[in-house]
């Protein structure tokens, strides 16, 4: 009974530490002052006003969704065929090439920030949005790899086998048998991308240059010049997007649908 109480305790600590923080930044989001006040002494929307007023704040938001959008996809088509090689053959130096893919997630991303910046800005010189691309799918490639492995880890072969037995070609068979079975784990990796893409600051703060930025980095920007409760509000309407992107996926696949 007394390791039930502090069992109790401990968990009503992390969940507490959890989600104070959120509850503190959802109240300061709607407080009328001019500095973020924990209790707020009173109910504005002007903060929320000022991010979609903001064009800063706008530019950014599109940015980040492109480059989120974009990296994804380019992630995906690398990761796919890369995690179906590894999952379907057994070859020399595959374990070689899974650290490889993996490094980015060994290495800090601080680290591999700078190191992208040296190579992709000083030496290729390559433009700031094309330098952010490369740096976001390369972050995020692991994240696709993994994910798409375990889909592939519960798949029978042999059914493969047979399509190919019966004259299939194996680009058919792979996009006729094989991609059905694992599409609830690309979906999956999409999303896990997606939102690692999107909130990503060790990479994006490095690449990012004039003109060109992202919204972390750009919120990160803000809050060394201003300690009004606009972020507080920005933060706020990110955290009900994802509520709504989970909402509809809910509705239209059902969450028991990335557990299949």
């Amino acid at each position: 009974m007394k390791k039930n109480k502090w069992l109790t305790f401990f968990t009503f600590c992390v969940y507490f530490f959890l989600f104070a923080p959120i509850v503190i930044i959802i109240m300061t989001a709607f407080g009328p002052d001019e500095v973020i006040a924990f209790p707020p002494k009173g109910f504005s929307l002007k903060w929320f006003n000022n991010i979609f007023t903001s064009d800063m704040f706008m530019n950014t938001f599109k940015i980040s969704i492109q480059i989120a959008v974009i990296a994804t996809v380019i992630a995906l088509i690398i990761g796919i065929p890369a995690a179906y090689a590894m999952s379907r053959n057994d070859f020399k130096g595959k374990n070689v090439i899974k650290n490889l893919f993996f490094s980015s997630i060994i290495v800090p991303g601080i680290v591999f920030g700078f190191s992208l910046f040296n190579f992709v800005i000083i030496k290729l010189r390559l433009p700031v949005y094309t330098s952010l691309l490369i740096g976001h799918t390369i972050v995020i490639l692991p994240y696709i790899i993994r994910v798409v492995a375990s889909s592939l880890e519960g798949f029978d072969y042999s059914i493969e086998e047979a399509a190919v037995s019966l004259g299939a070609s194996r680009l058919k068979t792979f996009f006729l048998v094989v991609f059905p079975n694992i599409t609830s784990g690309v979906i999956a990796a999409f999303m896990l991308a997606f939102i690692n893409s999107f909130n990503n600051v060790p990479i994006s703060i490095f690449l990012t240059g004039p003109g060109v930025s992202t919204l972390p980095i750009r919120m990160m920007s803000y809050v060394e010049y201003y300690y009004d409760p606009t972020i507080s509000a920005l933060s706020v309407t990110l955290m009900f997007m994802t509520i709504g992107i989970m909402f509809i996926v809910e509705k239209t696949l059902g969450l028991s649908y990335f557990s299949k």
